[in-house]
């Protein structure tokens, strides 16, 4: 395999903290977190990997989200 550079890393571990937050979250709502962070992650997989400033925006917007996401206020995202 070959080796990740540091922000594909760095993405690598914001997708997995995402899937782990939905563990966290109510039985019946899991799937709807987890559908929620694959689809995100899933709609930016074609941008330009070169496009570094683009990539920091979305992993900064991410970690904002996930955030938000992670508190224990939040059972259940809106997926459409």
């Amino acid at each position: 395999m070959a080796r990740l550079s540091g922000l594909q890393r760095e993405v690598l571990g914001l997708y997995r903290r995402a899937l782990r937050a939905a563990r966290r979250k109510p039985e019946e709502t899991r799937e709807h977190f987890k559908t929620f962070a694959r689809r995100e992650f899933r709609q930016h997989a074609s941008m330009d990997k070169k496009d570094f400033s683009a990539v920091e925006f979305l992993l900064r917007k991410g970690h904002r989200q996930l955030e938000i996401y992670e508190s224990p206020g939040v059972r259940d995202v809106n997926i459409t």
